[in-house]
């Protein structure tokens, strides 16, 4: 059995890391590989079904959502994170435990992210209703050494994950096309 891989999309929230992710899984898919795609918000609705986004609690989220895709694969499952994970040390994490990883940033202005705001967490944010939005009132730490930045407000979703397939290639994590 060839190792299993991860790739981690990190971005601030809204910045696309989700449409990215289903297209970087539709194309894996379309070459055969299945994938796991840990998406954060359904997690965290298991994890952490009334989050209060603590540092404290964000910590222990993001460490079992990394745990939970070493364990996947090890067992062969190839997995694509989407979280924001808003400190670098959630997604070093990750990269400490699984041996075949990628980082992927997805690089998007803060006034795109807000103006996509689909969820609502900036709006809450600007009404005080919220006060640890990754971005605005609470750090993000972009990646300093990323395997692939993408520059969503540049980059189409399918374009983007075929940089990204390349990427896998070129690390040896998938075959490449004969």
């Amino acid at each position: 059995m060839k190792p299993a891989f991860a790739v981690w999309i990190t971005g601030l929230p809204s910045s696309g890391k989700s449409t990215l992710a289903t297209a970087l899984a539709a194309q894996l898919e379309v070459r055969g590989t299945d994938i796991a795609v840990l998406e954060s918000d359904a997690l965290r609705r298991i994890f952490t079904p009334y989050p209060i986004y603590t540092e404290e609690e964000r910590n222990t989220f993001y460490r079992a959502m990394a745990y939970v895709g070493k364990l996947l694969v090890e067992n062969g499952v190839p997995v694509i994170f989407d979280g924001t994970a808003n400190r670098r040390l959630y997604r070093d994490c990750a990269r400490q435990w699984i041996p075949h990883f990628l980082e992927v940033y997805v690089d998007c202005p803060l006034a795109v992210c807000m103006s996509r705001d689909t969820k609502g967490i900036y709006k809450k944010a600007l009404e005080d209703a919220a006060s640890t939005v990754p971005g605005l009132q609470a750090p993000y730490e972009a990646p300093e050494r990323p395997d692939l930045v993408i520059a969503e407000d540049r980059e189409d979703p399918e374009s983007a994950a075929s940089r990204i397939i390349v990427k896998l290639v070129e690390h040896e994590y998938l075959p490449g096309c004969s």
